[in-house]
């Protein structure tokens, strides 16, 4: 019967060689045989997936050379087949004039638990080994890993959640079409209806009035101060270096529903002008109370204030608070991060790619989840 299959193979009579491969696992399914011609069929029937298993079992529990020797070939032609058809599904997916613009694909956090069969997973989609999969893979935020054509990192994104492994993608472009206004002050508020003063991208003054309710989320973030000292090295000789002198705390306010982010910074926001921001009160004082106040506090005090003002109203809405995470892999991308503007208001000696990765997250978290 092994001959009879050999033959039906041979003449591309894969009908016959089904039935006979039927037949024969119902006498002897152990037999590496029956295992082999089996795989070969799942494999012309395009069952890539279940043929690769049966090969590489053959590989660790036969010793016999000939059988060796083709599930070896096997494999072979399943990784020009699988790599066939990704070159096809790529073509296909960078068709689009579109689809050639700058994106970036992030990895989500995955459990533990779930992390070594994701690893295989990703190994086989990316063409990678699976130990550097395992690595690249994050267990507790946003992780920036790949750059490119946004039709590619589609194609690849959409691999990746049919294997259960979260991620997301999206364009420079589209991050671009969001509208930033960055707030000096809430001009006016009440408990359904708030108005801040602001600038637009283009740096015009203006007043802008929304629902509470039009706000869907929060992201925040810590951005780093640098500043250059004079130091002592280990041989007691001056020395020039960069090191943190303190953090700008910014909060994003994503209002969808008109395409809009409003950003607060605790070292632009004017705390002396608009509504009284203390812990127990959130209507407007007069003037000179407010500057009573702000002169004996701190801008971080101020800016604890402000949040919790925030807190109250927006007391349901979701706060994604994990930008430092998702910073530590995009700042390696900085050719990418030059692309981007911040729209945050800083003095800085030097630019940072701090500020635009912020932008990134909180355009990324505001595309994903609209």
């Amino acid at each position: 019967m092994l001959k009879q299959i050999a033959d039906a193979f041979e003449h591309h009579d894969y009908q016959t060689a089904a039935r006979l491969i039927k037949q024969l696992l119902k006498q002897e399914p152990n037999n590496p045989w029956t295992q082999l011609y089996l795989g070969r069929l799942q494999e012309v029937r395009g069952k890539l997936e279940a043929a690769e298993r049966i090969y590489r079992q053959l590989l660790k529990g036969t010793p016999v050379p000939k059988i060796m020797a083709q599930a070896r070939q096997g494999l072979a032609r399943i990784e020009a087949t699988a790599k066939q058809q990704r070159q096809q599904a790529l073509a296909q997916a960078t068709a689009d004039p579109e689809s050639n613009q700058l994106g970036v694909l992030v990895l989500k956090p995955i459990s533990q638990q779930d992390k070594p069969k994701a690893a295989q997973n990703l190994a086989r989609i990316l063409g990678i080994d699976p130990y550097t999969a395992r690595l690249q893979l994050p267990t507790r935020g946003w992780r920036l890993y790949r750059t490119g054509p946004v039709g590619e990192l589609k194609y690849y994104g959409s691999l990746l959640r049919e294997a259960s492994i979260k991620c997301l993608w999206a364009s420079l472009a589209d991050i671009k079409t969001i509208n930033i206004y960055q707030v000096k002050y809430f001009s006016d508020s009440s408990d359904q209806e708030t108005t801040v003063v602001c600038h637009n991208s283009q740096g015009q003054l203006g007043s802008f009035s929304f629902n509470w309710s039009e706000v869907t989320q929060r992201v925040e973030g810590r951005l780093p101060l640098f500043e250059k000292v004079v130091d002592l090295d280990a041989r007691r000789n001056l020395t020039r270096k960069t090191q943190t002198l303190d953090y700008a705390m910014v909060c994003d306010l994503h209002l969808p529903q008109r395409h809009s982010i409003l950003r607060l910074c605790d070292r632009n926001y004017q705390f002396q002008q608009g509504i009284a921001l203390t812990p127990k009160s959130v209507s407007r004082q007069n003037k000179q109370s407010q500057d009573s106040r702000v002169h004996q506090s701190t801008t971080r005090k101020n800016w604890n204030n402000l949040t919790d003002y925030l807190n109250l109203r927006l007391l349901e809405k979701p706060v994604w608070s994990d930008f430092s995470t998702f910073a530590q892999t995009a700042l390696d991308y900085q050719d990418l991060l030059e692309k981007l503007e911040s729209h945050i208001d800083l003095f800085r000696l030097v630019e940072t790619p701090w500020d635009p990765a912020f932008q990134l997250y909180s355009g990324l978290v505001f595309l994903t989840n609209h």
